[in-house]
C-alpha cells in the first residue's frame, strides 16, 4: 500500500475513476453525413481511501487554463484535432497532443515480393511521440482526464502504456503513476517513463495481478485510470485504421496484428467499422498474433505465468478478451500464436530487409502473416497490411539478442581491410 494520497484535487470538482471495465455513454460530436469526406486521402498531416500516492502540491494555473481552453499546440495536428467527429470529444475537451499519428504505411520492398505478396504494407506505429501506438488512445484518455478534473493518470504497464502515460502526464502538469511486473518491462520503456517523471513501483507479480491492483486503486477522486480498460483509449486507438484507409484508398484485404491485452485489434476492427456503416466497402479479416507462451485468446484459458520474448504482449488473461475475439470472429479472421523464435526471424527480416526497427512484439503480425503464407494460407487478393506497435529502440537488448558485437582494430588501413574482409 502506498503511503500517501492518490488524489489530493483541492479546489475542483470530484472525478470518477474512467475505465475501469465498466460501461460507459460516450458522448459524440455528431459526425457529418459521410465519413468519407472527412477521412479522405491526406498527402499532409494535417473502494479504496484516498490515501495512497502523492499529488503535485499546485498545479501550473496558467498551463491547465492553456490546455482546457484547446489552445496545445504541435507541429503535428493530432488525432483528436482530425478525428474529433469521429471521438467521444465535445467543443471544450482540451486538444491534447503531441503530435501523435500521421504515421507512414510503407510498402514492403523485399519481404512481400519474396514471398509473393505484391501489395504488403507496414503500419510503423513506432513513429508515434513515445514509440508506440499507445500514444492515440493516451491522448484521448488524457484529453477526457483533463476535463473530468483529473490530477493523476495511473495505470500497470509492460511498458509501452508507462511510457505514453508518463509522456502525456508530463506534457499536461498531471501525476503519472506506473505499476510494473518486476523484470517485466523492457529497459527502454522502463527509462522513458523515468524520464518523463513517472512514479515507479515495480510489484513481485504479472502484468494481470498489476493491472487488477491499480483497478483497485483508480477508484479514487482526482485519479484516471489509463490501461486499455479505459474506453478513450479504445477510441483513440481506432483512429490507426482510419489513417490506413486514407494512405490507401480503401480498406485492406487482410490486417495482421499483435495481440496482448487485446485493445488494440478491438480498436482497429471498431475504426474499420465504423468506416464501413458510414461509407461503405468491406473491412478486412483481422488475423491476431500472440506469442506462443503467452496465448490465452488461442488455448482459450487465462496463462498464469505468460513467457515470451515480446514482453509487450506477455499477458496471460487480456482485458479486452471478448472485444478481441469478437474481432476475429465478425471479421472471419483467426487468432493464432507464433513461437519466439518466429517472432525474433521476423525481428530480423524488418530490419535487414526493410530497414525497419520494431521491438520484437511488433515483428509478430509479421512472423504470422511468414507463417500463414508457408502453410498456403494467404491468397493473393488485396492489400495486407502488418501493423508494427513499437520502436525498436524500446528494448535495445533484443536488438542484440544473437548478434556478435564487432572487435576493435587497430587503426590502420591493413586492419580495417582485414575486418572486411573477415
Amino acid at each position: 500500500m502506498f503511503d500517501k494520497s492518490l488524489s489530493r484535487n483541492k479546489g475542483s470538482r470530484s472525478f470518477s475513476a474512467v475505465g475501469t471495465g465498466d460501461g460507459h455513454d460516450l458522448q459524440y460530436d455528431p459526425p457529418p453525413a459521410c465519413i468519407g469526406n472527412a477521412i479522405g486521402i491526406i498527402d499532409e498531416p494535417l473502494r479504496q481511501r484516498t490515501a495512497d500516492v502523492p499529488q503535485p502540491k499546485k498545479a501550473d494555473a496558467i498551463r491547465c487554463a492553456h490546455f482546457r481552453n484547446g489552445s496545445m499546440a504541435a507541429m503535428t495536428a493530432g488525432i483528436i484535432e482530425r478525428y474529433a467527429a469521429y471521438l467521444p470529444v465535445t467543443a471544450t475537451t482540451p486538444r491534447v497532443t503531441l503530435g501523435e499519428g500521421s504515421t507512414p504505411l510503407v510498402r514492403s520492398s523485399r519481404i512481400g515480393p519474396s514471398i509473393g505478396i505484391e501489395q504488403l504494407y507496414f503500419k510503423y506505429e513506432g513513429l508515434n511521440p513515445s514509440g508506440s501506438f499507445k500514444d492515440r488512445g493516451m491522448a484521448v484518455a488524457t484529453a477526457k482526464a483533463l476535463e473530468a478534473g483529473a490530477q493523476t493518470l495511473l495505470c500497470a504497464s509492460t511498458g509501452n502504456t508507462s511510457a505514453s502515460a508518463s509522456a502525456y502526464a508530463a506534457r499536461c502538469g498531471l501525476r503519472a503513476v506506473v505499476v510494473v511486473p518486476v523484470g517485466g518491462i523492457a529497459a527502454g520503456k522502463l527509462a522513458q517513463a523515468l524520464a518523463y517523471g513517472a512514479t515507479i513501483v515495480s510489484v513481485k507479480s504479472s502484468f494481470d495481478a498489476a493491472l487488477k491492483l491499480v483497478r483497485q486503486l483508480a477508484d479514487q477522486p482526482g485519479v484516471a485510470l489509463v490501461n486499455s480498460v479505459n474506453p478513450f483509449r479504445i477510441e483513440g486507438q481506432k483512429t490507426g485504421a482510419f489513417e490506413i484507409v486514407e494512405q490507401l484508398g480503401h480498406a485492406p484485404a487482410q490486417l495482421f496484428i499483435p495481440v496482448g491485452n487485446g485493445g488494440n485489434i478491438t480498436a482497429y476492427w471498431r475504426g474499420f467499422g465504423e468506416i464501413v456503416m458510414t461509407a461503405g466497402g468491406s473491412a478486412p479479416r483481422m488475423h491476431g498474433a500472440q506469442a506462443e507462451g503467452a496465448a490465452p485468446l488461442v488455448r482459450g484459458r487465462p496463462v498464469a505465468r505468460p513467457r515470451t520474448v515480446a514482453s509487450a504482449i506477455r499477458i496471460g488473461n487480456p482485458a479486452s478478451w471478448a472485444g478481441a475475439i469478437a474481432a476475429r470472429d465478425e471479421s472471419g479472421g483467426t487468432i493464432e500464436s507464433v513461437s519466439d523464435a518466429e517472432i525474433m526471424a521476423a525481428h530480423h527480416r524488418l530490419a535487414r530487409e526493410e530497414g525497419l526497427l520494431v521491438e520484437p512484439a511488433s515483428a509478430a503480425s509479421v512472423a504470422l502473416l511468414l507463417r500463414r503464407t508457408k502453410a498456403r494460407q494467404v491468397t493473393e487478393g488485396g492489400a495486407i497490411v502488418c501493423v508494427l506497435t513499437g520502436h525498436g529502440l524500446k528494448d535495445p537488448q533484443a536488438l542484440t539478442r544473437g548478434l556478435k558485437m564487432p572487435r576493435p582494430v587497430e587503426p590502420t588501413l591493413t586492419a580495417i581491410r582485414r575486418a572486411l574482409h573477415a
